[in-house]
């Protein structure tokens, strides 16, 4: 008959609880180390050059490790080290318990080995016995006067289940000396947690975790959840978004939106010290538009608390005001580095309304943002620059190769960090753009059309001319437009190419890292309506002359429409990085009728169409009156006719 216990020492519960905080802690450890270890250097090191830019990266770069002296640690990293303290905790307690359930060894408790002979057996017994044997030990404090008989009578029974042949037998088959024992079987619970004394706590403990933390952590994640859209804004923020844009919104509507949306997104913690200040240096520079735009957040002038307080920070940093409070700068890189998934939440709500002018100014607030610029006024090139400010004269036009060289004329000190930023700016080269559908050289109503558009980088100071799609050879041509065919026949928006790394932008005021990127935007301006959802364009390769195919294919799906005829449209290539870096160009898709297609071409779309005659489908539009493609009976081959011909000759024979 079984007995059962209860875990005294818990040490069956300690191998319990460390078997699964090893499961959870080793890849959660192992992901977090190798974030540290291997370090993503050539990625941080890659991009503008400027001084001002690789101090950004370096402060980015050791405000996501720590220091030596100040390492950061973060909520995560503190978990997993009480993790491994706990483990370590009860590895140690496990190691030093005293094993209860141990199987009885003879030869174990002699200290001799299992193939000892019957002399060796008794030559040790006696050893031991001149030892251990009661009259000659005595008890100290660690050893009483019974746990030297124990010991002596464990001695004693190991050595005669090696001898005498009843206690042998019996350690034999019952694994004691003693014969058959009760089984114990323990249970990995401690005795306390079923003691009577202790129900009460022990059901309050059950009832808090699964009647009270459990529903509410249900709860948040539920609730949470729905108070938050697919873009990650809340759902009142969004409610906002949809009131506060029109068809003919500015950037001004636009900034206001973005300004209301920080009333229900940040929560600010302690007091505003310094904030007073800030505004009144805002207000001397911007003057009655400072109120415009207050009024813009909230009318009647009731701008206060959270949104005035986010309002002022991101003014400051599109006037590039210094902020002395320590404090208001963390809240202010806060700020900013929430904006673009906000401004993405609204260019989604133009896009979803199919508005062109607030698409591009939300667009263009992204760049705006980034430069530390002030929105809705013409920026020159040059006021991106390091040591230039946003009252840079933006009458000396686009050309920073000109702008540079000037520099270089006057002996300005400012040229050498002014030519590492132009250096690594991003210029996007339009090299081919066309309108392509799969397997058909014309565009047929509501047919699945791609705007193959392929695009590279080319530096402002890049002497070399890049190649053209005409100046290629034949064969090089033929390469491309299978590679193109490859491309478009694969789900991907963007095409696979090879040794393209991210390369960081110009972006000295922005309190992160900051790739260089740009929005697609195919739209009717005549009708201020875009044609499909705009599309994010990201790791375009620099230009090289020396390679045959140094650009790269992105394309954007959309339905034709339904009509036949000339659709003239502009296709728009924005920065979200860099202002003023856009292009529009023309582009007309021409819808011609199915009539056009050769025969062949509407032969093999029919074949494709109708269904076989002796299928189901095909029996079902046969019912209906559709078109099906007749079966042709197969042919009766020479050896089956002349067959049958002999068969029925003999036929003939036999009933004459």
């Amino acid at each position: 008959m079984a007995n059962y216990h209860y875990d005294e020492a818990g040490n069956m519960a300690a191998y319990f609880v460390i078997s699964v905080l090893v499961i959870i802690l080793l890849p959660v450890t192992f992901s977090s180390l190798a974030s540290v270890i291997c370090p993503e250097r050539p990625e941080l090191d890659s991009g503008c050059q400027c001084t001002p830019c690789v101090q950004r990266r370096a402060d980015v770069r050791r405000h996501q490790r720590g220091s030596p002296l100040r390492p950061k640690f973060t909520r995560k990293a503190l978990l997993i080290t009480m993790g491994w303290a706990a483990v370590a905790f009860l590895s140690f307690k496990a190691a030093h318990a005293e094993v209860e359930n141990k199987v009885y060894n003879p030869f174990e408790i002699l200290e001799i080995s299992t193939g000892a002979t019957e002399k060796e057996i008794k030559s040790r017994f006696k050893e031991l016995s001149r030892l251990f044997h009661p009259d000659k030990v005595k008890p100290t404090i660690n050893e009483t006067i019974e746990d030297i008989a124990n010991r002596f009578v464990d001695i004693t029974k190991a050595y005669k289940s090696l001898t005498d042949e009843t206690i042998r037998r019996n350690w034999e088959l019952f694994g004691h000396p003693d014969g058959r024992q009760e089984v114990s079987m323990g249970i990995a619970l401690p005795k306390w947690v079923i003691e009577g004394k202790n129900n009460i706590w022990v059901l309050g403990v059950y009832g808090i975790l699964f009647g009270g933390a459990l529903p509410t952590l249900v709860g948040r994640w539920w609730f949470g959840n729905r108070q938050k859209t697919k873009d990650g804004i809340n759902a009142t923020t969004a409610a906002a978004f949809f009131k506060a844009l029109t068809d003919n919104s500015g950037m001004k509507e636009v900034i206001g939106a973005l300004g209301q949306a920080y009333r229900w997104e940040t929560t600010w913690a302690g007091t505003a010290v310094g904030l007073e200040e800030l505004e009144k240096q805002i207000d001397e520079k911007m003057g009655d538009e400072w109120k415009e735009v207050k009024d813009l957040v909230a009318p009647g002038g009731k701008c206060e608390g959270t949104e005035q307080r986010a309002l002022v920070l991101l003014y400051a940093h599109f006037l590039r005001l210094t902020i002395s409070n320590e404090a208001l700068k963390q809240e202010q890189a806060k700020l900013l580095l929430q904006a673009p998934m906000l401004l993405n939440a609204l260019l989604g709500i133009s896009a979803a309304r199919s508005w062109l002018s607030p698409t591009l100014m939300v667009i263009r607030l992204h760049a705006y943002v980034t430069q530390a610029l002030l929105p809705g006024k013409t920026a020159a090139p040059q006021a991106q620059l390091p040591g230039f400010d946003g009252d840079a004269d933006a009458s000396e036009g686009k050309d920073l190769a000109s702008f540079i060289s000037r520099l270089e004329d006057e002996g300005d000190i400012r040229i050498t960090e002014a030519r590492k930023a132009v250096e690594g700016w991003s210029r996007l080269d339009v090299v081919d753009m066309s309108f392509k559908v799969i397997g058909e050289r014309l565009v047929t109503p509501s047919s699945i059309v791609f705007l193959l558009v392929k695009l590279r980088l080319h530096r402002p100071l890049q002497n070399d001319a890049p190649s053209t799609v005409s100046e290629k050879s034949a064969k090089a041509i033929r390469e491309d437009r299978e590679k193109d065919d490859k491309f478009l026949n694969s789900r991907k928006d963007a095409e696979d190419i090879e040794g393209n790394t991210p390369v960081w932008a110009h972006a000295p005021h922005w309190p992160g890292l900051r790739k260089p990127g740009w929005w697609l935007v195919l739209a009717d301006d005549k009708s201020n309506r875009i044609v499909v959802p705009p599309m994010k364009i990201s790791d375009v390769p620099a230009s090289s002359p020396g390679k045959e195919r140094d650009y790269r294919s992105y394309k954007l799906q959309f339905q034709a429409p339904p009509n036949v005829g000339l659709f003239t449209w502009k296709v728009y290539l924005v920065s979200d990085t860099l202002v003023g870096e856009e292009s529009c160009q023309d582009i007309s898709l021409k819808i011609d009728d199915i009539s056009a297609l050769n025969a062949e071409e509407q032969t093999a779309e029919d074949e494709i169409s109708d269904p076989e005659e002796d299928s189901l489908a095909g029996q079902m539009a046969a019912m209906r009156g559709g078109a099906v493609k007749r079966t042709v009976a197969p042919e009766e081959s020479e050896d089956e006719s002349s067959s049958d011909e002999e068969q029925h000759g003999d036929d003939s024979s036999d009933s004459d």
